[in-house]
């Protein structure tokens, strides 16, 4: 059973990660602060099924920057060689940069790009010891688009495209694939946020008509993951329904 990290995996599009990949026969390590009601109802859900084991979770405050590098040994140890790192764990501040405390765009760039560039790091050197693995970074397409109030999240999403095209290059000959997904406005808590006139912009705005789902996010990723793509490597994969047609 290949193992994969999914950082932030207790809630929204990491646990939709996670509990996708647990479906097609990897194992999911969840990693976030504590343990979300929704991830223990998922793995009590795999512990009852014929996925048993499948889905794990690991306690672990991702902008503890110092106890990265024992947090992937921590998991190698415990459940073997690390397949695949999913970086989707990340923070959302809305609000105008001019109003903005620093400690907030401190925060911000800790965990939405220090912290995936420092578990890629420990992650390569496992994966590199162990012939290969793949890497998914989850970006946004506001990194591509912009959006008012969201200056210092799309520059680390943006970040985190660099990061992926550079970092594809660095460790090809190594056998890791590198790629980013960037999803849209996905249905989920972060959007539940909008005003329904604004749900309802943004729909029209979409060659699809609709927002994104959990789940497409999750089949882009896991489809990264998987053999069919083992020759796409330095690329994003944008889901957003149309929304940058």
């Amino acid at each position: 059973m290949r193992n994969v990290i999914v950082t932030g995996g207790s809630r929204g599009i990491g646990l939709g990660i996670a509990r996708r990949l647990t479906e097609v026969g990897f194992r999911a390590i969840a990693i976030a602060r504590k343990e979300s009601n929704e991830l223990a109802s998922v793995i009590e859900e795999t512990e009852r099924s014929e996925r048993s084991g499948s889905l794990r979770f690991v306690p672990f405050d991702l902008a503890e920057i110092e106890g990265i590098a024992d947090l992937v040994k921590r998991v190698r140890k415990d459940f073997g060689p690390i397949y695949g790192l999913v970086n989707n764990a990340g923070i959302s501040a809305e609000g105008a940069l001019a109003l903005m405390h620093n400690s907030q765009i401190e925060q911000l760039v800790r965990l939405n790009t220090l912290s995936p560039m420092v578990m890629s790091k420990y992650a390569v050197r496992s994966m590199m010891a162990d012939g290969g693995g793949r890497i998914v970074n989850i970006a946004s397409i506001v990194a591509g688009t912009g959006y008012s109030g969201l200056s210092v999240y799309s520059a680390t999403k943006a970040s985190l495209i660099g990061f992926t095209r550079s970092l594809a290059r660095e460790v090809g000959r190594m056998g890791v694939n590198v790629n980013a997904v960037a999803p849209g406005f996905v249905d989920t808590e972060m959007t539940q946020a909008l005003t329904d006139e604004h749900r309802e912009q943004i729909v029209r705005r979409s060659a699809l008509r609709r927002l994104v789902d959990i789940d497409d996010v999750a089949n882009a990723v896991e489809f990264l993951l998987s053999d069919r793509a083992k020759n796409i490597t330095g690329t994003v994969l944008t889901v957003d329904a149309g929304n940058t047609a």
